[in-house]
């Protein structure tokens, strides 16, 4: 390790192959954990200051020390040794196989649409997903696989047998993922239009320690519901922040929405920025705002709460 500013803060020079994030997480667990000092998360440096000055250890270690010392970077980083990240690792896989599940579909989909006519009358469900079930079915003759008939049979038979797979494998993992939740946010997710895999999502993006946000609007900020000014001469109005994490965004969005449309709070207070001259995306911009906070909120309670009660058989495992 090298010292910088009077061994304030430590740099540590990664080795070739080496990847960042394995160091940043080792030096969390090994010196954080131990409480030997603060470790502090850095964003990335802006490209404009990185071209005038270059790039190397002892670059990035200097902008890193500046930022900490103007109070530019003072949050820490996320806790990973919790059950937020537990349910990090199954998100993953449950986001990942539903996106395979979704380009399967599509490809089979593409492929009936140059088949032969009678292959697609055999397909005749409504949906692609029971087009899917149907192809499943089909027994291509191997034996004339060049033909480009039965290649399709066995091309669809292949994707029917896929998606089955991916979608066996998405309602396991939503097992795991529900019971995860439940125990992790039992709050969160008994809010109005917020699903499982919503909150899966908001806990991943606050982590295990949601104390190191220092208000909601920080939360806000990094949902990208933030509230800029965006007002020139006459006009005067807001935008919503366009960094952050995009799939908490996302997330928000589709609650906003569905509140939209079931909620009657929400109804009534898009009715009342329209009274006043609000069109409805700005109704929308505000609204996500709104949503944030009471997700911040809600998170905060439960993750701060979270190690009151004990897992079944935990005892024995800290025993052993």
């Amino acid at each position: 390790m090298e010292a910088v500013a009077g061994e304030r803060f430590l740099t540590c020079p990664l080795r070739d192959g080496q990847d960042h994030r394995v160091m940043a997480l080792s030096l969390r667990r090994s010196v954080g954990s131990a409480s030997l000092l603060d470790v502090v998360e850095v964003n990335k440096g802006h490209a404009q200051v990185r071209n005038r000055m270059g790039k190397s250890d002892a670059i990035d270690a200097e902008a890193a020390a500046r930022k900490v010392l103007s109070g530019e970077s003072s949050s820490p980083p996320k806790d990973t040794t919790g059950t937020v990240e537990a349910i990090r690792n199954l998100h993953l896989v449950h986001d990942s196989a539903i996106k395979s599940r979704s380009s399967a579909l599509t490809q089979l989909r593409d492929i009936l649409l140059t088949a032969p006519g009678d292959l697609r009358a055999r397909l005749d469900a409504k949906t692609l997903e029971g087009k899917a079930t149907q192809a499943r079915s089909l027994r291509p003759v191997l034996s004339r696989i060049h033909g480009p008939e039965q290649a399709a049979k066995y091309a669809l038979r292949e994707l029917g047998r896929r998606v089955q797979e991916l979608t066996s494998q998405i309602k396991e993992v939503e097992k795991h993922l529900t019971t995860l939740v439940k125990r992790v946010a039992p709050r969160t997710a008994a809010l109005p239009q917020v699903g499982i895999v919503s909150v899966a999502q908001l806990l991943i993006t606050a982590g295990q320690n949601v104390d190191r946000f220092h208000s909601e609007a920080a939360f806000a900020r990094l949902c990208g519901v933030a509230p800029i000014p965006v007002s020139s001469g006459k006009s005067h109005r807001m935008r919503l922040h366009r960094g952050g994490n995009r799939q908490a965004n996302r997330v928000i969005y589709l609650i906003a929405i569905c509140r939209l449309r079931y909620d009657p709070r929400s109804q009534a207070y898009r009715d009342r920025k329209r009274a006043e001259g609000h069109s409805t995306s700005d109704a929308i911009r505000s609204l996500k705002r709104f949503v944030a906070r009471e997700l911040y909120y809600a998170l905060k309670s439960d993750l701060l709460g979270e190690g009151k009660t004990a897992w079944p058989g935990q005892e024995k495992v800290h025993a052993q």
